[in-house]
């Protein structure tokens, strides 16, 4: 399994934190108890989500990419790495600033920003990463601020599940096959979601992930 036990939470929705062990959060937990929370934490060797690491093949090799919702960035660095300009944004300015200190001279641009009050304008960016953030309302724009041909990466929990692992309001968690329907305006390239069929042992458990495009 390539995603952490470990987790981050948002505001505006929930997320996963590189720190924090799963419970319930309330969704209007102000800036300051986040930059607490970041300052507070030991910093962890940082994984890029699955969806990312595992097709970073699919990215193009040039273009501007953006991680939203970003917190400590592992998919922020893993694209600047690949040579994207990269754009990191979160409402968390710590995190932000732990990012930047963590960066190793790559350029990542980053922004402290209310995601749903200001979500990226349209036909902006080449590349999206959305890891562990879930707010709905932001589904129509973030196909709109795709250029043509950009590239959607998304990966969260559903409430489909074999262990408890991840949010414990299931609004904070997909329905069966939901990504498929938010971004239905998409091409799907990838979708994964294997939830309890078979050996729940084995294989990809309590989330789903997709790559989609825009025509």
């Amino acid at each position: 399994m390539g995603y952490p036990h470990h987790f981050r939470f948002s505001y505006y929705g929930y997320r996963v934190n590189l720190f924090l062990k799963t419970k319930q959060v309330n969704s209007k937990v102000p800036a300051t108890e986040w930059n607490k929370r970041y300052s507070t934490t030991t910093t962890l060797p940082l994984q890029p989500c699955q969806v990312l690491s595992d097709y970073q093949h699919l990215l193009p090799t040039t273009g501007r990419a953006l991680d939203l919702a970003c917190g400590l960035g592992a998919n922020a660095l893993l694209l600047a790495r690949h040579g994207l300009e990269t754009h990191a944004w979160d409402y968390a300015e710590t995190a932000l600033e732990r990012l930047q200190a963590n960066s190793q001279k790559l350029q990542i641009h980053t922004q402290v920003r209310d995601i749903i009050a200001s979500p990226p304008a349209a036909d902006t960016y080449d590349v999206i990463t959305v890891c562990h953030f879930l707010d709905r309302r932001l589904s129509t724009a973030l196909v709109k601020s795709l250029k043509p041909k950009g590239l959607l990466f998304y990966q969260t929990f559903t409430r489909t599940a074999v262990n408890e692992a991840g949010p414990k309001n299931p609004h904070f968690r997909l329905a069966d096959n939901e990504l498929l329907h938010l971004f239905s305006d998409l091409q799907i390239v990838i979708y994964r979601e294997e939830g309890t069929i078979g050996d729940t042992t084995q294989g990809f458990r309590n989330q789903a992930q997709l790559i989609a495009r825009k025509a």
